[in-house]
């Protein structure tokens, strides 16, 4: 069994810290530049992370394998292909109308979304500790998001943008419950799935992309001399890289760390991304927001913890079945942060 070190967890857990960061602050930076162009960028995102799985399964053929175009597969798959990128659509939307730091607060009802989502498929009940977790999360996004006097009406969120952050923890909290279920189509392979996955929600993007008339802003920017696209250029290749890299630092971080230290990373991540976007980027801080932030947090470690308290016996009974053999598979979905389905 796999017993990584203790600079073996560090690298790890600032490997994916500094994904996370880079993809919402160079996103937030783009968004800002190109404010009318954001479907273009999530469709070179797409490609460019196609690109690099092409590039990992030619160095690494054996661990990673490219699956067959087959129509039949694509059928089945079109549910889950199309929940993310309308999941995906409605995120960077979400992400163009606030602040980078605000923007935790915004998407704040992924976690009750999730849970009731799985709910509903499972045919179950949660737990009232999964459910306290999942109100507190609740009371903390609406902490957040009520008007406040101490928020200037110029500053204030509009309410497109808060209803696309709402469907964007909607479709993602769908997401999370169609990819089980997707699995089996790609011979139960995440690698698979992530290509028919972004390759296909390429696909669907284009027309939008096209006849949404963002492709026609894009021919009048690159043939306007006055338009410097370095920024936009330079933050998709960026964003399409560690895109790329955080699907891999979440795998990862599932493997070498454990479910309590993914949430205190998790935890010094969100508060790096406010203290960044406060410093950096001159976002509003008010008292509402701080402690929407906090009761955001506090709500989701719990919920981990209850999670892994949950998880731990389980585990233990399966490595006595089994003899010592790994559980990741059963217990990666109890813990991975929205992040990693993103």
């Amino acid at each position: 069994m796999f017993n990584p070190n203790a600079l073996q967890v560090a690298a790890v857990v600032a490997f994916y810290m500094s994904a996370a960061l880079v993809m919402v602050f160079v996103n937030k930076a783009v968004l800002n530049n190109a404010p009318d162009l954001p479907l273009v960028f999530l469709f070179l995102q797409l490609v460019i992370a196609v690109i690099l799985l092409h590039l990992a399964a030619l160095v690494a053929k054996k661990s990673i394998e490219i699956p067959k175009l087959e129509l039949e597969v694509a059928k089945k798959l079109l549910p889950v292909v199309s929940v993310n990128i309308a999941g995906l659509a409605f995120n960077i939307l979400c992400l163009r109308g606030v602040d980078a730091s605000f923007f935790q607060v915004v998407r704040g009802l992924n976690l009750p979304l999730t849970i009731l989502v799985s709910s509903f498929h499972t045919h179950s009940y949660p737990t009232a500790r999964v459910v306290l977790a999942a109100g507190a999360v609740a009371a903390g996004f609406f902490l957040g998001v009520v008007p406040s006097s101490d928020v200037p009406l110029a500053a204030a969120p509009s309410l497109w943008s808060l209803a696309y952050g709402v469907l964007s923890s909607l479709f993602i909290a769908v997401h999370a419950v169609l990819i089980k279920m997707s699995l089996p189509y790609c011979n139960n392979s995440t690698v698979q799935l992530a290509w028919w996955t972004n390759a296909g929600s390429a696909v669907l993007l284009l027309p939008f992309v096209i006849f949404g008339g963002e492709y026609s802003v894009l021919y009048d920017r690159v043939t306007d001399p006055n338009w410097d696209g370095t920024v936009f250029l330079w933050g998709s290749v960026v964003t399409g890289v560690f895109g790329f890299l955080l699907c891999i630092a979440g795998l990862l971080s599932i493997r070498v760390t454990s479910p309590i230290t993914h949430m205190f990373s998790s935890a010094a991540r969100s508060v790096l991304q406010t203290l960044i976007g406060v410093s950096y980027f001159g976002d509003l801080m008010t008292t509402n927001r701080a402690g929407s932030i906090l009761v955001i947090l506090g709500g989701t470690m719990y919920y981990t913890w209850i999670k892994s308290a949950e998880a731990a016996p389980r585990q233990a009974t399966d490595v006595e079945m089994r003899g010592g053999d790994k559980v990741e598979e059963e217990t990666e979905i109890v813990w991975q942060t929205e992040e990693e389905k993103e």
